[in-house]
C-alpha cells in the first residue's frame, strides 16, 4: 500500500534521490545536496545505484514502448493535434574507461552519446520568406570565426578522441549555435515557431537502436499525425539513416550552421586577403540562406575544375582539398537546404535546440575527470535515461516513480505488524 520497494524508502523519498541523481554533477554532489536540502542521508553510493535502478526501469519502458511501435500498436496519448512536430536529432561524446583494472583510468576512450529533442511547435505559413536577409550573428566579422573555430573542434574531438581528451578536458563539444531567429524584437517576430513543449531521448545505442526508441517517443507524442512534422540534423550521415527508416515522411532539413562552417573555409581557400575572403563567404552563406545552393555549387566545381580533383595523400588544410570537401558536403546536403522555402512553411532551419541539450546532458555524464565504465557503461546508460527524463517537460519521472509497485515481501510484513499491533 505504501509502495515501498526493498530499500525502505518511499516513492517521494525515491523521487528526491533521483533527481539530484540525475541533474547533480556527480552522486557525490547529490549525495550533499540531499542531506543540505531535504535532511536525507544518503551514502553516494546509494544514491547511484537508486538512479541507475530507476535508469534502467526507464530504458525497459523505452524499449518495451519502441517493439509496440514496430508493431503499430502503441497509442498516441496526444489529446490535442499537433501543428509542427520537429525531431532533432545530434550525438555528443562522454569518456569511458575498463573496468576492472584497479584503482584510476585504464584504457580510456571516447563513446558516443545519441539524442533527439522533440517539440511541439506552432506557428503560421507565409506566402512569403518572412526573413529573407541572413541575421546579424552570420555576418559579424568577430562571431563566425569563433562559431567556426568551435565548430572544427567538435569535428576533431569526434575524429582524434583520445588525443583531445588530454588537450580540452570536459569542455562540451556542442557548439554554441547563434540565434538565427533574425534582428527584429520579440514581439515582432513572426518566424520561427513558438515551441511549446519538449521531450529528450538519449542512449548510447548505436543508431539502429537509437531510431527505434526515437519513433515510438515520436508515435506517444502524436507526432505521425501533424500538419507539418520536420527532421533536423547536421550532415553526419547517421541522422539521416534515423529519418529515412523512422520518419521518412517528415521534412528532412540540414541544419543551417553546419553548411556556414564549410563556405567559411572555403571562402579562405579561394582568396588571398581577409576582405575577399568576408566577401565571398557572405556571398555565399547569403545564396544559401536564399534557398540558391545549386549556384554555390556551381561556383565550387568551376575552382576545382581549376584544381584539379585532390589526389587522395593532400593535406586537409590545402585549399583544393578545402574546396572539394565543401562541395561534396553541399552535394550530399543539397536537397536538405531549401531554407527559403522552410521559412516560408514557417519551419525552424537550426538544431540548436538539440546542441542545447546536449549540453545540459554533458553537465551530468561529462563532467572534469569523469569516466564510465565500459565495456556495458550501464551506469552511464541509466543516468542518461534519468537526466533526459529530468530535462524533458512535464513530470514524467515522478509518475513513473509514484507509479512503481512496492516490495510483495516488506507489504505483508507491514501488514502483520499492523493486524498484530490491533
Amino acid at each position: 500500500m505504501l509502495k515501498i520497494d526493498q530499500r525502505a524508502y518511499s516513492p517521494t523519498v525515491i523521487d528526491q534521490i533521483v533527481f539530484a541523481g540525475g541533474s547533480c554533477e556527480s552522486a557525490a554532489k547529490g549525495s550533499r545536496a540531499l542531506l543540505k536540502l531535504a535532511r536525507i542521508e544518503i551514502s553516494a553510493t546509494e544514491v547511484l545505484r537508486i538512479t541507475q535502478q530507476i535508469g534502467e526501469e526507464l530504458l525497459a519502458q523505452r524499449e518495451h514502448d519502441a517493439d509496440l511501435q514496430r508493431r503499430r500498436e502503441l497509442k498516441s496519448t496526444n489529446e490535442q493535434p499537433v501543428e509542427i512536430a520537429c525531431v532533432q536529432v545530434d550525438g555528443g561524446r562522454m569518456r569511458t574507461r575498463a573496468a576492472e583494472h584497479g584503482r584510476g583510468v585504464h584504457d580510456h576512450a571516447w563513446k558516443e552519446t545519441k539524442v533527439a529533442a522533440l517539440w511541439k511547435m506552432t506557428g503560421p505559413t507565409f506566402d512569403h520568406d518572412p526573413h529573407p536577409e541572413p541575421p546579424r550573428c552570420f555576418l559579424d566579422q568577430k562571431h563566425v570565426p569563433k562559431l567556426v573555430r568551435e565548430i572544427k573542434r567538435q569535428r576533431s574531438e569526434s575524429h582524434e578522441r583520445d588525443d583531445i581528451a588530454e588537450k580540452t578536458g570536459s569542455k562540451p563539444l556542442s557548439a554554441p549555435h547563434p540565434n538565427a531567429r533574425g534582428d527584429a524584437p520579440d514581439h515582432q517576430r513572426e518566424w520561427p515557431p513558438k515551441r511549446i513543449f519538449r521531450t529528450c531521448v538519449a542512449t548510447l545505442k548505436d543508431v539502429y537502436g537509437f531510431g527505434p526508441l526515437v519513433a515510438a517517443e515520436a508515435q506517444r507524442r502524436g507526432f505521425y499525425d501533424a500538419t507539418r512534422p520536420v527532421f533536423l540534423g547536421d550532415g553526419d550521415h547517421k541522422n539521416w539513416i534515423v529519418h529515412k527508416l523512422h520518419f521518412p515522411d517528415f521534412v528532412a532539413i540540414t541544419d543551417f550552421v553546419h553548411p556556414v562552417t564549410y563556405l567559411y573555409d572555403a571562402a579562405g581557400a579561394v582568396t588571398s586577403s581577409w576582405a575577399a575572403h568576408w566577401e565571398q563567404y557572405t556571398s555565399w552563406m547569403t545564396a544559401c540562406w536564399q534557398g540558391h545552393v545549386a549556384t554555390v555549387i556551381a561556383e565550387l566545381r568551376d575552382w576545382q575544375t581549376r584544381w584539379g580533383v585532390p589526389p587522395p595523400d593532400t593535406p586537409d588544410n590545402a585549399p583544393c582539398a578545402i574546396v572539394a570537401k565543401t562541395l561534396t558536403y553541399l552535394e550530399n546536403n543539397a536537397a536538405r537546404m531549401n531554407y527559403s522555402q522552410y521559412r516560408r512553411e514557417g519551419l525552424p532551419i537550426t538544431s540548436c535546440l538539440v546542441e542545447s541539450l546536449i549540453k545540459e546532458l554533458n553537465h551530468r555524464v561529462k563532467g572534469t575527470e569523469q569516466f564510465w565504465n565500459r565495456p556495458t557503461a550501464t551506469e552511464a546508460e541509466s543516468i542518461l535515461q534519468v537526466t533526459a527524463s529530468l530535462l524533458s517537460d512535464g513530470n514524467a519521472l515522478t509518475k513513473h516513480i509514484l507509479a512503481r509497485p512496492g516490495s510483495l515481501y516488506y507489504r505483508r510484513t507491514t501488514a502483520t505488524r499492523l493486524k498484530a499491533s490491533n
